[in-house]
């Protein structure tokens, strides 16, 4: 495993590699913020289901939902479409399924970024035949300059430029989930 160091300038090494902040924990919680307060004016007398893409999504999720003022559900799916690589595999594994019926149902998917589309386009293509009365996407992320798929994505949290990011939930082989910030990484 290589060696993380942290440096009083705020980047994150891991071994060869050089991450810089992006976009630092305050701003993060006022997009956040913003977003529950859209979601939940646009979601009035409404129980949408959050459905959060595990693993990446579960921090923004649970921040999200805090700011939202409706009653919600929530429940994961688990898809894995990047292994411990900095770059997509092409290919979209489908590792838990929903828990709850989805029929009839507001649903509101999570993602922590889209990227090239192709996970958001799986789910669509998964939950479309449910017949759901609504479905909409909040993305904490979103890089425009990589998107391959035509997906819509309701609510856009930072649109970042097309470069691999760690933190707040988004890891590399895994880890640095927990930083409290997404850094990215320098050239």
């Amino acid at each position: 495993m290589p060696e993380v160091k942290n440096d009083l300038s705020n980047r994150v090494v891991i071994g060869s590699d050089v991450f810089v902040p992006l976009i630092k924990e305050v701003e993060l919680q006022e997009r956040i913020k913003a977003l529950g307060k859209e979601i939940s004016e646009n979601y009035r007398g409404k129980v949408p289901v959050f459905i959060g893409v595990l693993n990446g999504a579960f921090l923004f999720l649970s921040d999200l939902i805090k700011n939202v003022t409706v009653d919600c559900e929530v429940d994961f799916f688990k898809l894995s479409s990047y292994g411990d690589e900095k770059i997509s595999t092409g290919k979209v594994k489908l590792i838990k399924e929903l828990s709850c019926d989805v029929s009839g149902r507001d649903i509101i998917i999570v993602e922590d970024i889209v990227d090239s589309g192709l996970s958001m386009k799986f789910i669509e293509d998964l939950i479309a035949p449910h017949n759901p009365a609504s479905m909409s996407v909040v993305s904490l992320l979103v890089k425009p300059n990589s998107l391959r798929y035509n997906v819509k994505i309701d609510y856009i949290g930072f649109n970042i430029p097309s470069k691999f990011v760690i933190g707040y939930g988004l890891d590399y082989a895994q880890k640095y989930r927990n930083l409290r910030s997404i850094y990215v990484l320098s050239e």
